[in-house]
């Protein structure tokens, strides 16, 4: 634990330097010009001290993020909306929304390609080449077309982390659908099992740690497409609107901490899927 715990502490304190360093770089001539124009001491120190305590910086310090989190999770109730849980659980429900469509559309897609050659040959192109088009091209569209036949709100969020998630899900279930032992399939044929049969019994037990490492994929990038999806909507609530309210405002320091709390909220997602993985796996006697 202590040979893990080292390389990791060391690799904070240099990333926390190094932000110092640049927050100090970037905020210097503003932190001077105000100063000057107060007509108060401008050295070394006076300025360094006025770049780590300014209100709009343009890169605050880690500190000043980190009580900007605190002052919003501890200072409002969790409904609220200057609380940034309440943003980050409309940013969580529409991207585990967007996963179960993806997850849903993934294992068919992948199930119809391991079955059927034609598929394979004429839809799997296609799946791939859909990844080549630009998020924050296609959400826009997303948003107008749904918009404009009543389908507001959740739905075309979870539609933009579906378009994200569903790629990883199939290309991780159609190596895992295939990686079945042959001899077992043989024996499946054998015993006169039929395809769902052995889908069920074999293949999908299979794919399972297949279809958990593309879930940690996905899952993250469906947190980006919640936020994504929040951007052109203009919405009040979640993480994106959060951070389009800050940019809006020039408010850094609280897009920063709408930064790290969607970074948060990707890694407690993930943590999730890791104690699925686990406790599924495990009952099935994977290693």
């Amino acid at each position: 634990m202590t040979r893990r715990a080292l390389p990791v502490t060391v690799m904070t304190l240099l990333l926390l330097a190094a932000w110092y360093i640049g927050a100090a770089w970037l905020n210097w001539p503003q932190a001077a010009e105000t100063l000057v124009r107060a007509s108060k001491p401008a050295g070394f120190a006076d300025v360094l001290a006025q770049a780590y305590a300014m209100k709009r910086p343009i890169l605050p310090t880690p500190d000043q993020v980190v009580v900007e989190l605190w002052t919003s999770l501890t200072g409002y109730a969790p409904t609220s909306p200057r609380n940034l849980l309440f943003h980050a659980w409309v940013t969580a429900e529409a991207a585990l929304t967007g996963l179960a469509m993806g997850l849903l559309l993934g294992i068919l897609l992948a199930a119809g390609i391991v079955y059927t050659r034609t598929l394979e040959a004429s839809l799997l192109p296609w799946v791939i080449a859909s990844q080549t088009i630009p998020i924050l091209a296609i959400a826009p569209m997303i948003v107008v077309i749904l918009g404009n036949i009543g389908l507001a709100g959740l739905l075309p969020k979870a539609m933009i982390c579906m378009y994200l998630c569903f790629f990883p899900i199939t290309v991780g279930m159609v190596k895992g659908l295939r990686s079945s032992d042959p001899l077992w399939l043989d024996l499946m044929r054998t015993y006169s099992a039929s395809g769902l049969r052995a889908f069920w019994s074999l293949r999908l037990p299979a794919s399972m740690p297949f279809l958990f490492a593309s879930l940690k994929v996905s899952v993250a990038i469906s947190v980006v497409g919640a936020i994504v999806g929040e951007l052109p909507t203009g919405g009040q609530a979640g993480l994106g609107a959060r951070l389009l309210s800050g940019s809006y405002y020039g408010q850094t320091v609280q897009i920063w901490a709408a930064l790290i709390m969607a970074s948060l909220l990707s890694v407690a997602l993930i943590a999730v899927v890791r104690g699925l993985e686990l406790v599924l796996l495990g009952r099935a006697g994977a290693r």
